[in-house]
């Protein structure tokens, strides 16, 4: 089960950090054993891929909308991803929803099968 948290408004041009965290793992599985991508779904249409890491997190992965201007990261210590977003546009405004799986990133949502509930990143102009 993941959690997602750091979602709320900001302006264009800002900054914004998004968590997702790991609250249950089943055993004998821990966190590194999951590769966490971010997906995002603005209000009306499809969910896209923002950014991947690989389960050690030496290898990122990133949407062409946000390379350059959101970073992700992880922690195994303590379950959890990251999602460090700069110089966030109005464009940006979605719901954030970190998912989780074996194996490597995929851009597809549908080869994750481990969801949080997302949380709502609005940036205004």
């Amino acid at each position: 089960q993941l959690v997602e948290s750091g979602g709320g408004l900001v302006q264009a041009g800002g900054s914004l950090r998004l968590s997702c965290t790991a609250v249950v793992i089943p055993p004998p599985n821990t966190f590194s054993n999951y590769v966490v991508s971010w997906f995002r779904q603005p209000l009306g249409k499809e969910r896209e891929f923002v950014a991947g890491i690989s389960w050690g997190g030496g290898s990122t992965y990133y949407g062409e909308a946000v390379k350059g201007r959101f970073t992700i990261s992880r922690d195994n210590a303590k379950s959890m991803a990251y999602l460090q977003m700069t110089s966030v546009k109005p464009e940006d405004t979605a719901v954030y929803t970190c998912a989780a799986r074996f194996g490597d990133v995929t851009y597809s949502d549908f080869q994750y099968d481990n969801w949080g509930q997302g949380t709502q990143v609005t940036v205004s102009s």
